[in-house]
């Protein structure tokens, strides 16, 4: 039996193939473009001086946070799209690094004018003006650790930002309850930010950090085996999709411990599990979401038949790089560590959001924001059962794709029973739609180990 031969790794990209990287980097400009820059904090500092290597393009925008500048260079990246489709009329045929470059350019000019922008906006101001809480507070975090002291348990009454919520003209942030008293981050975040923090000013920025993580999920996607396109096309949602576009500038700190979950995966199919559990260990001392794809992940080495002796290293290389992050800080002050990063979130941080929390409390079952919430026995009554029903099921299915969309499915029922569920947060579920899709697009690849020491091969584009 013959069929159609295997093209090589180098081999152009031509018929209906680069049409697809095309019509979803069109895709991805057009969702992405209305909404850019939209649901910024309403600052009206006292003054704007520019200054430094940003203050160029803060003059440019009138010393405000301009939508115009944004959107139009968002206009020009699908201006970049459209001539692309019209070279292929006259280029049958692509070169694959032309593919490669054009969704890189795209992504960039979606993400990257926008945090300049804030950053240099607010290295016009003060520290407090054009950021976001989450990332200020992160930012202290890494200023207390590089001065040796402990960011949990701490209080950031005097920290400066408590600024913030006036600057941001938030009523509702309830500062003396909530954040004053709580670092939420685990460890590998204040530990990134430490050692981010270094640089001079305005790169100190923690949301240039963000920026480069974001960025680089897109070569994070391309370490899958499979068709280049897919890689592309999918790389291309994980990194620019509005949701992390947005959180990148407006400063929510996911993409880093995204970035490590992606290259887990990515390193179990490539044949290296012990590395993907030191990845994975990464992802979830930057984040506790990460915890969710544990499971998953070695489910996936169980089908795969990874040698037990690997099966150790991957799970010590795990817990290794999250351990050598958390055991100074328990160690310090375990007590803080807990109930910072586990019962504020659970049980202590006011409802906000989408999820069943909030419609209990806009249907009157729940007092206020700050009330008793059953997040514990909701999670053991229905989130452990429907995530021991996916792992059964990728258990009974034996593909790798099944790992990606079980942990999507259980990352959102959680995120629907926790106290707070942000649209942000759901990067996390659609990061794991992205992870099936790259799996599932390159049929036969075994998630363990080949003879030749790499898993699968290139499939055919």
């Amino acid at each position: 039996m013959t069929g159609r031969p295997k093209r090589t790794p180098t081999e152009p990209l031509q018929g209906i193939v680069p049409w697809a990287l095309l019509a979803t980097l069109g895709v991805l400009v057009g969702i992405t473009m209305p909404g850019l820059g939209s649901g910024a904090w309403p600052f009206d500092p006292p003054s704007v001086d520019p200054r430094g290597v940003l203050g160029p393009l803060a003059r440019i925008a009138d010393r405000e946070w301009d939508l115009g500048i944004l959107r139009s260079t968002a206009i020009l990246a699908g201006l970049l799209v459209a001539l692309a489709a019209a070279a292929s009329w006259r280029f049958r045929t692509w070169p694959r690094w032309a593919a490669v470059g054009l969704a890189a350019v795209v992504c960039a000019m979606l993400l990257v004018p926008a945090v300049l922008l804030q950053v240099g906006l607010r290295d016009a101001t003060a520290p407090w003006y054009f950021t976001n809480d989450s990332t200020y507070q992160i930012e202290i975090a890494g200023d207390l650790v590089l001065d040796g002291d402990n960011p949990y348990g701490h209080d950031y009454g005097d920290s400066g930002l408590e600024n913030f919520y006036p600057a941001a003209d938030d009523e509702e942030a309830a500062f003396d309850r909530a954040a004053r008293h709580h670092f939420a981050y685990f460890p590998g975040t204040a530990l990134t930010a430490a050692a981010w923090r270094v640089l001079p000013r305005p790169w100190d920025d923690y949301r240039l950090f963000v920026l480069l993580a974001t960025l680089a999920l897109l070569p994070a996607a391309l370490l899958f085996p499979g068709p280049l396109v897919v890689r592309l096309a999918v790389g291309s949602g994980l990194a620019a999709n509005p949701l992390i576009v947005q959180g990148a500038w407006f400063g929510t700190a996911d993409a880093p411990a995204l970035l490590a979950l992606v290259l887990s995966f990515a390193l179990v199919t490539r044949g290296h599990p012990v590395w993907a559990g030191a990845a994975l260990g990464a992802a979830l001392a930057l984040k506790q979401f990460a915890l969710v794809a544990l499971p998953f992940l070695a489910v996936m080495l169980l089908v795969a038949r990874v040698p037990r002796r690997t099966l150790y290293q991957s799970g010590a290389a795990f817990a290794g790089i999250f351990l050598a992050t958390v055991l100074p800080f328990l160690i310090a002050d375990p007590g803080a560590l807990w109930d910072d990063t586990v019962a504020y979130g659970a049980d202590t941080y006011r409802i906000v959001g989408y999820g069943l929390a909030a419609l209990l409390l806009n249907l009157g079952a729940i007092d206020d924001r700050f009330g008793d919430y059953p997040f514990l026995p909701l999670a053991l009554l229905v989130w452990l059962p429907i995530t021991a029903w996916l792992l059964w099921s990728q258990w009974r299915a034996k593909t790798a794709w099944a790992a990606a969309a079980g942990f999507s499915v259980s990352m959102f029922v959680l995120l629907f029973l926790s106290r707070v569920f942000q649209s942000s947060y759901l990067a996390w579920p659609l990061t794991g739609i992205g992870l099936a899709l790259l799996l599932a697009s390159a049929p036969g690849t075994s998630p363990g180990p080949s003879p030749s020491g790499a898993a699968g091969s290139e499939a055919p584009e």
